[in-house]
């Protein structure tokens, strides 16, 4: 056998490095998407993956997946299990594999085991402020080893089923985004939905922490889909084109649909469309030109931002629209392998519908894709709901609009109206406070509260507003956060398309103390502010004895 070569393992490891960084940047994608008080529960979720999920694959799921065929190609035999008596390197024809290929294996378990971490991770945003954590890292550690192995060894090892059969998968279309998906319908069955879905709606909580998430990814996705040829060559570097021109196609076809069908082209829909090229393309990067890569990811813009609308078609609460994305993206273009295959790209690969090649790839494709999600499916269901009749998948409605508190005891911001007010002057070390006066108005002595709401743009600057009131005669001022009622409900855009109108209007509650003499002079100052006498009240009161 031949030595390791030094380049081709170099490639392989940054590889899986950066297939290991998307975990973290799905997470951040996710994170942004979901309401303020569930952010630190959805990073939990995805970065628990990278523990449990590592040790069931150097355990269990790497022998299931690559060991020896145990028969029948449905899943290997244990003589790896703890990988405790490694082969040589993966076989010959091994996914792309040919015998000039010479990586050491635990560089391949490496890699591998990256893809097997952020698979599962997908379906925490289908399900978002539904899953109790102790339930979830149970079923992340039994679905890696029931689900996930056996699928990578039906396509990705030479004896799986579906690899003889002819079936072809180059980075995970079926093997993770179409598994995941059918994994997404079959527990959204076992949670069910939120509270009030699909008649109420989650604003986002940072859109700016989703698109750093969606920048990890489509960098991370170089490795996803560049290193699956094992070496560094010229099929690498056609890989890593054709992702990033079908995410880039994705995006534009998406921002164009927004455009016509919402009258906006947004940011969250530029990184949707992007993210719906890279899933599906993911089956066909190391199968297909430049030219196919562009038609492929300009039909995932197209297909995946119409399926938006299969979750309210299908009645199931998929919060981030993972059915949409990965779900559909990845059966998209494992089914458009079936038409864009090219031979001249990769030898190992089949000519497909357009290439002259017939249909036979396209039918090999379907046969893929049925049996993947049919079994996902099926196994994902009794999986989940083993867990909830054991210990439990589903929190409790009460606890689902506060999943940070209910599951970490903390928050994950610490910000209100008041503190992100702006201020003058540059920031600077404060000395020593000075201590307090006199208090203006004598202990005892009758003062006035007034109350009004501002819209908050007007009193945007903290010390204008401050000094104002106080040259208005206002002893102290108080500054809140608060929400009134409207007549008519606003109407405020979400991610991807949707709506919500909102009958309740942020406004920044002002209470200021006063002297009686100079109640008129503050009212005067608020109205200048925009406060409306009705929402204005004027209360006596009493100064407390210190």
């Amino acid at each position: 056998m031949s030595a390791p070569n030094a380049g081709d393992t170099a490639w392989v490891l940054v590889c899986a490095g950066l297939v290991l960084f998307m975990t973290p940047g799905l997470a951040a994608f996710y994170g942004g998407m979901v309401r303020t008080r569930n952010v630190l529960a959805m990073l939990q979720q995805n970065m628990i993956a990278l523990g449990v999920v590592s040790l069931t694959w150097v355990l269990v799921g790497y022998t299931i997946a690559f060991g020896d065929d145990a028969g029948s190609g449905l899943f290997g035999n244990l003589e790896l299990f703890g990988l405790a008596d490694l082969k040589v390197p993966p076989a010959p024809n091994l996914h792309v594999v040919d015998g000039r290929i010479t990586i050491p294996t635990l560089a391949f378990v490496l890699f591998q085991m990256m893809f097997a971490v952020i698979t599962p991770a997908l379906v925490t945003g289908a399900t978002a402020g539904r899953l109790r954590f102790g339930g979830w890292v149970l079923f992340l550690a039994v679905w890696s080893v029931v689900v996930y192995a056996p699928i990578a060894h039906w396509l990705w090892h030479p004896g799986g089923w579906l690899a003889k059969f002819g079936t072809q998968d180059w980075a995970g279309g079926l093997v993770v985004h179409a598994s995941a998906g059918a994994a997404v319908l079959a527990v959204l069955l076992v949670v069910g939905r939120r509270r009030d879905w699909p008649h109420t709606a989650a604003p986002p909580n940072s859109i700016p922490l989703t698109i750093v998430g969606a920048g990890i990814l489509w960098f991370g996705w170089f490795g996803f889909n560049g290193g699956d040829g094992l070496q560094a060559n010229g099929l690498a570097a056609q890989a890593v084109l054709n992702t990033h021109l079908a995410a880039a196609a994705a995006m534009l076809v998406w921002l164009a649909l927004e455009r016509v069908t919402d009258g906006h082209s947004t940011v969250v829909g530029a990184v949707s469309g992007a993210v719906a090229g890279l899933a599906t393309v993911t089956p066909t990067a190391g199968y297909v030109n430049a030219a196919s890569a562009v038609a492929i990811g300009a039909l995932a813009g197209l297909v995946c931002h119409f399926a938006l609308k299969l979750k309210y078609l299908l009645r199931l609460d998929d919060a981030l629209d993972v059915l949409a994305v990965h779900f559909v993206g990845g059966m998209l273009g494992t089914l458009l392998l079936g038409l864009f295959g090219n031979r001249g790209v990769n030898p190992l690969g089949a000519d497909g519908l357009f290439l002259g090649g017939g249909g036979g790839l396209l039918w090999r494709q379907l046969v893929g894709v049925v049996s993947v999600v049919a079994f996902s499916f099926v196994l994902t269901w009794l999986i989940a709901a083993g867990v909830q009749a054991l210990i439990g998948l589903r929190v409790p409605p009460a606890d689902q609009e506060r999943l940070d508190q209910a599951q970490q005891g903390a928050d994950a911001y610490h910000l209100g109206g008041v503190t992100s007010l702006t201020a003058p002057g540059a920031p600077r070390r404060r000395a020593a406070a000075a201590p307090a006066g006199e208090p203006a108005v004598p202990s005892g002595q009758r003062v006035r509260v007034v109350t009004a709401l501002l819209e908050p743009d007007p009193a945007a600057n903290s010390a204008d507003l401050r000094d104002a009131l106080l040259r208005a005669g206002a002893i102290s001022v108080i500054v809140s956060d608060a929400a009134v009622a409207t007549t008519t409900p606003q109407a405020s855009l979400l991610p991807r398309g949707y709506w919500q109108d909102q009958p309740l209007s942020a406004r920044l509650r002002v209470t200021v103390l006063v002297g009686a003499d100079g109640v008129g002079a503050v009212l005067d100052e608020l109205d200048r502010m925009g406060a409306r006498r009705s929402d204005t009240f004027v209360q006596e009161a009493e100064r407390v004895q210190s």
